[in-house]
Parts: structure tokens; sequence; C-alpha cells
């Protein structure tokens, strides 16, 4: 006997530019839609043909597929800084959901996924979000309201858009009100279903809330702007929380230049599963100065994919690394910490800053890598079976230092792919970490972290850094000048960098 399929309606009010729509509609064509029965509701609200052509032919090539002209003409304001609405925007849009909900609730679906025309979704997304089982819950996606202000989700915890717990009545200072702002940003960056205040935009909702009246008509006592408020407020006063799901962040193409990194969303979310549904989440840590020119961009290219975010410290850089960095990992959660003078000269301060930022994203694992290494390509085929072993908390690697593109140095001063050392490593609350407090090769990761279940991996990892002469001249004259007396490392290794004839081998992957 085969189970009975959940039936879901997807319905969109639509009033879109054609090259944003197109998105959106590729985006639905690639839905995971196995075991559901779906069927699809458009209004029509454009004032563009072309889109209204679009949709049009959409319903030409889908089962099920549903057009409401809305046979109205409004001015909506859109441009490269925000979007404008006015109240008539605002509830004509409620209306048009309210229509949608209505069918929904006649057609019998057993859930109803209202979502903005200017979202893109990974293809689990509605499985990903049925599989939690609430009655109201939006897929978390990430915006820049403004186009140098920082990403913020769509949801909040109470009243319009606060962020931050807070009790009625009470006064925070704002050195408060920003500790809670981050926990609540950091557990919104974590995988997982949380209980909000307020949502939209990219909303499940059952049968059963739908039945039992959750709408988004005004609210006439309540000056809130917007119909999500009224729509969550009703939904409370009828006893049905509201949640977020954090598995699977939508794109949002909220202004023309994201436009640049809606392919590259599409086309990285087809390939790789999805991230935190049944994975752990991995995090890359790393510290940056004046690396555009160097290995940077071939580097978080080679791990980009394999990747959930990154934390990213920029000690003091001067040239565009930051930039190269959210380029190459576009469309992958990146925070950057620039440091306006650098810490390198005492490299334990700075290892120390790059650990708490890092742990302020609440990792599962922590890949620390700098940006002149990259492990062989074995490691794409393994990371994630070893990352899921329960068993084990730190992974160690053995480090190759590259003298040229091909060849890594080997002799009694450089030896350093003799030995393990960790660079993988998961997060566990509450361990204490014991750093080895020297200004220089103090280790990046607490001299403690051996205290943690621990294995040894064959992948192995080249070091470039090494790899050109001027880069080569560049860290000699550096370790003059930050350990002339050898306190910290070797004044034989250091003078032996200037060597003539080094012995190399051939890197063999």
């Amino acid at each position: 006997m085969t189970s009975k399929k959940n039936r879901v309606l997807v319905g969109s009010p639509i009033y879109q530019k054609p090259d944003i729509l197109q998105k959106f509609l590729l985006s639905l064509k690639r839905l995971d839609v196995e075991g559901l029965e779906l069927g699809i509701f458009f209004v029509d609200d454009n004032e563009d043909e072309r889109s209204s052509k679009m949709l049009e032919d959409f319903s030409q090539e889908r089962n099920n597929v549903k057009i409401l002209s809305s046979n109205q003409s409004d001015i909506y304001v859109c441009n490269g800084i925000t979007h404008y609405w006015n109240e008539n925007l605002v509830w004509k849009v409620a209306d048009f959901k309210n229509i949608i909900i209505e069918h929904a609730i006649k057609e019998d679906y057993d859930y109803l996924f209202l979502i903005d025309s200017d979202l893109l979704l990974y293809p689990l997304t509605i499985k990903q979000l049925i599989s939690a089982k609430k009655d109201i819950i939006s897929n978390i996606f990430w915006t820049k309201w403004q186009p140098d202000a920082e990403e913020r989700p769509q949801v909040w915890l109470y009243d319009e858009y606060t962020q931050w717990e807070i009790s009625r009545g009470q006064a925070l200072a704002d050195s408060e009100i920003t500790t809670r702002y981050q926990s609540y940003i950091r557990q919104m960056r974590t995988p997982g279903v949380h209980k909000v205040g307020g949502l939209g935009a990219c909303t499940l909702i059952s049968q059963k809330a739908l039945k039992a009246g959750v709408n988004f008509k005004m609210i006439e006592n309540l000056s809130f702007w917007g119909e999500d408020r009224h729509f969550c407020i009703r939904a409370a006063a009828l006893g049905f929380s509201l949640h977020v799901d954090t598995h699977l962040p939508a794109y949002h193409i909220y202004r023309n230049s994201d436009l640049d990194g809606a392919m590259e969303f599409l086309e990285r979310t087809d390939k790789r599963e999805a991230p935190g549904a049944s994975r752990p989440k991995l995090t890359l840590s790393m510290v940056i100065k004046n690396e555009s020119d160097r290995y940077l961009k071939k580097v978080l290219e080679e791990i980009r994919d394999h990747i959930d975010e990154a934390v990213i410290i920029d000690d003091g850089s001067t040239d565009d690394s930051a930039e190269v960095c959210l380029e190459a990992l576009k469309g992958i959660p990146v925070r950057i910490i620039r440091n306006d003078v650098s810490k390198f000269s005492n490299e334990i301060e700075l290892r120390k800053q790059q650990w708490s930022e890092t742990v302020k994203s609440n990792p599962e694992w922590i890949l620390n890598l700098d940006a002149d290494e990259m492990f062989e390509k074995r490691f794409k085929k393994v990371v994630r079976q070893l990352i899921s072993d329960q068993e084990v908390d730190v992974y160690c690697f053995r480090l190759y230092d590259f003298w040229n593109e091909t060849h890594y140095r080997e002799d009694g001063r450089w030896c350093a792919h003799r030995y393990y050392r960790p660079f993988l490593v998961r997060y566990r609350e509450g361990f204490e970490c014991k750093w080895n407090d020297r200004p220089q090769h103090c280790g990046r990761f607490a001299e403690n972290v051996f205290e943690l279940p621990h294995k040894l991996s064959d992948i192995r990892l080249k070091h470039l850094g090494w790899a050109k002469e001027e880069d080569r001249m560049e860290k000699y004259k550096r370790y003059q000048e930050l350990d002339p007396e050898g306190k910290y490392g070797n004044t034989e290794q250091y003078q032996s960098i200037l060597d003539d004839a080094p012995n190399l081998v051939r890197f063999e992957e």
C-alpha cells in the first residue's frame, strides 16, 4: 500500500522584472517533488508584458499551474538602493495572498508555500520544511537592506523587526543589545529549526493553520507596517507558534547587483548536497594579509564547494584581499573581521582572535587554513566522511613546503611533512583552550587540542608560501626582524632559506 502524497500549493503574487523572474521560475523547476503532489498559483500583477509571457510559458510546460491576472496597475519603485512600498501596495499584495489561501483551502491542499518572486531555493527546500512538522515555518534568507549594510535575516523575535531577546518593559544598554543581537544572528547562521516571533516571504503553512483562519487581512487597531506583521500576530492569537528553518538558506535577488550571484547559487545548489540537512556544518577559518596577488583566490575556489561558511581575519591588508574573499566565496556566508593594525608581530594574539571570532558563528567543525595552503585533490572525496565520524574531534595532516610549483623541499632543516599537525577540529562548547603564549610559531589551535579524540589522516596539504623566490626573501626578512635570535624558531633554518641548491622532491598526487 502506497502512502498518501502530501499536496502542496506554491503561491506567489508576481510583479517582477524578466531577468529576475527567469531565475525564480528556474528555481521552481528544480524543486524536488518526489513523493509530493505540487500545484502552483501565480497572481500576475506584472506591468512588463515579457514577465506575463514568461508565466504563461511556464504554465504550458508544467501541469497544475493556475495564473490569475490582477487587472490592476500600480507603480512599484525598485532600484539599486532599496524597494519602496506604500500602504496601497502592501494591502493589495495582502489581498493576493488571501486569494491564494482561499484557493488552497478550497482545493484541500495539505500545505501552502507562499514565496516572493525574487527568491531562489535549494531543490530540497519544501521537503525540508515539511520534515520540521510545524504549522507555520519560514525558510531563512539573508538580505542587505541597504547596499553597505550587513546581511540580516527576514525573521525577527518581537514587534516590527526586533532581533534580540528582551522582556516586556525591560531597558537594555546599547552594549547589551549588541551582544544579544549578535547571539541571535549566530543562532540564525546555525542549521536547525528555531522559534521566532515574526516571519514572511518564504513560508510553509499547514492546512490546519489555514482552516483555523490565518491570513493577511489588516488588523484595524494595529499600526505595525507590512502585511506579514498582521499575519504573524493573528497566527499567534490563534495559538500557532512561528518557526524558521535555517538548513537551506534561500538566495534573495533584492537588487540588480544580486543577479551576479544568482546563477552561481543555482549551479552550486545543484551540485552539492544540502548543508546541515544531513551533514555537519564546516566553517573555514583563515587569516589574510595582502594576499590578493598570491594564492588566495585559487585556495578559496578550491575549497568553496566543501564549506558552509567562512570567518576571515583581514590582518591589516592594504590591498583588496577582503574583496577577493567575498568574490571567490559568493553565495556562501562570509564574515570578515578587519584589523586596522596587523597583529602578526605577536602571532598568539592574532590566533586567539581568530579562534574567538570563529566560534561566534557556532561552528560544528573548523577548518583552519592559511591563504597559501591547499589540500591535494583526494581531500574533496573524503572531507564529509571525516567530519561525520562521531569518534573523532581532531584530524591531523602533513604539510609539504613547496619550493616551486611542482616540488617540495626535503632536508634536515625542512621536514615538516614528516609530522602531523591539526588543521580540522570539531568545536566542543565548554572546551577550555590552553594556548602556547609565544609571539611567533605558537600554533594555530590551542596546544591542548590533543586532549580531544584525534586521528592522523594520510591526505596531504600543500604549502605554497615558499614556492616563489620573492616570497622566500620576504619571509626571511620577516623572521630576521621578528625573531633575530631564534628564540621561537631556529636561526639555522632561517638562514637555510637562502640555500642555492636545496634538495627538492616532486610532489605526486
